[in-house]
């Protein structure tokens, strides 16, 4: 038997691959199928079953494809609906792997069609559970997300504790939990950065474990915090129940050299996503241009800022990254990229078009010039990041809000902008530059450098 997690550092996300007596399953797939393929034929195995924790709202699965490239059955829970042919287990159905098993286990909460995956050995021993976003390490899953649901989030995470204490609790602690997420994601609050863990560690460590946890109290808790879902979160579950193009298609579609001209004739029609480095973006760019570098956490924040995954965008990246940005954007729903600009920025500004940049402040500067004056601050950080440490008077709108509160920045004084490390601090500043407000400056290496100097 082999077990593999293969992880998508971008989308903090675990798929994972089990092989047994040359045959296959794939849990949770993301859009890029080949490399399951590919190991799959290497050890001269066929990939038998495809398996669906729940219907994901913050990635585009590889599910239809990798069905469609092999011939494997799509297996979903009970209560799953979609427009393709799928086998929805029954609780606790039980699927033949080469010499292992399979369970389906009905676990519904964070979706009302969530399903944990209960791998036994040869010896019909419970080896390993797969939790897609039931149980993570060091959280759940929230319960708010479920589309188009006459449950209420109260009555979602009431069954996310009953499934959690009667289906996942009472299995031994020596089961490995392997969760469809690490932290980055915005399916849970507070995840570990561990990804792989066992199940007796999550009962003494996380808090919606914990012994003699009422109903109410895990309700109240598992709810509070919750930051408003991504709006791109509805787009991807439609697509993931109704289908989607395959990365070559879209490849096809979009990876296209365009003019100057032609880009300068579309600024008002298009998005300009700019994904190069944030030191590169501010020191120059396309007015108007939205900066989310490749570097970061690339897909889920042009899911979170772009937010209508139907946008026409037009790609502003370092020579040879294009492809990158073209798929990893397309792991998140987002396929209508008309090209990138041919030449990148050099050839924007070689051909004497404006550009604007972001001004710079070092975090040691920052920290003396802040002794000295009552400088007006923006941190960008989520709100628990803030409350746990934070510059004084300084003011907090999570990046993801930013779009929506604008109006309450006040536009007077000079606008000091923060968020950990610099990269959020960058696509906030491209975002008010955006919307015209021009006096601001972003302060390098973001909290992480200057608590050093406070």
């Amino acid at each position: 038997m082999k077990v593999e997690q293969i992880y998508t550092k971008c989308l903090s996300q675990g798929s994972y691959y089990i092989e047994s007596n040359n045959e296959v399953a794939i849990i949770d797939p993301i859009r890029e199928i080949d490399s399951y393929i590919e190991k799959a034929k290497i050890s001269g195995s066929s990939i038998k079953y495809i398996f669906e924790t729940h219907i994901h709202a913050d990635f585009i699965s590889g599910h239809l494809n990798l069905a469609k490239k092999t011939g494997a059955n799509i297996i979903y829970g009970p209560k799953a609906n979609t427009s393709f042919k799928t086998i929805n287990a029954k609780d606790y159905e039980e699927f033949k792997l080469g010499d292992v098993t399979i369970v389906a286990i009905h676990t519904p909460g964070h979706t009302i069609e969530s399903t944990t995956y209960l791998l036994r050995d040869s010896d019909n021993k419970d080896h390993a559970i797969f939790t897609g976003d039931t149980l993570f390490l060091g959280d759940v899953g929230r319960p708010d997300l479920s589309q188009k649901s006459t449950l209420s989030n109260r009555d979602l995470a009431s069954m996310l504790y009953d499934s959690l204490r009667n289906k996942i609790m009472i299995l031994d602690d020596n089961v490995i939990v392997y969760p469809g997420h690490g932290q980055g994601t915005s399916c849970g609050k507070d995840l570990s950065s561990e990804t792989v863990g066992k199940l007796g560690d999550q009962k003494l460590t996380n808090y919606a474990l914990r012994e003699n946890m009422t109903k109410d109290e895990f309700v109240d808790e598992v709810l509070d915090g919750l930051a408003e879902p991504p709006k791109y979160f509805p787009f991807n579950v439609h697509l993931n129940k109704e289908g989607y193009l395959e990365p070559h298609l879209i490849l096809n579609n979009s990876l296209k050299p365009l003019s100057v001209n032609y880009v300068e004739n579309m600024m008002n029609d298009v998005t300009i996503l700019d994904v190069r480095n944030e030191d590169d973006f501010a020191e120059s760019h396309i007015p108007g241009s939205i900066f989310i570098g490749l570097e970061g956490r690339f897909a889920p924040w042009a899911g979170e800022i772009l937010e209508d995954i139907n946008q026409p965008i037009i790609l502003i990246a370092p020579d040879g990254k294009e492809e990158e940005a073209i798929l990893r954007l397309s792991r998140v729903g987002f396929d209508n990229i008309k090209g990138y600009l041919s030449g990148g920025i050099n050839s924007w500004t070689k051909a004497n078009k404006n550009v604007e940049s972001i001004e710079n402040i070092n975090p040691e500067d920052f920290v003396s010039l802040n002794s000295k004056n009552d400088l007006n601050i923006l941190d960008v950080r989520s709100q628990s990041e803030n409350n746990s440490n934070s510059i004084r008077e300084s003011l907090n709108i999570p990046l993801i809000d930013l779009k929506d509160k604008i109006q309450s920045i006040n536009d007077n004084d000079k606008l000091y902008i923060h968020c950990k490390g610099g990269y959020r601090s960058m696509i906030a500043c491209s975002i008010l530059n955006s919307r015209s407000k021009k006096n601001i400056v972003n302060i390098k290496g973001g909290f992480d450098k200057i608590s050093a100097f406070i």
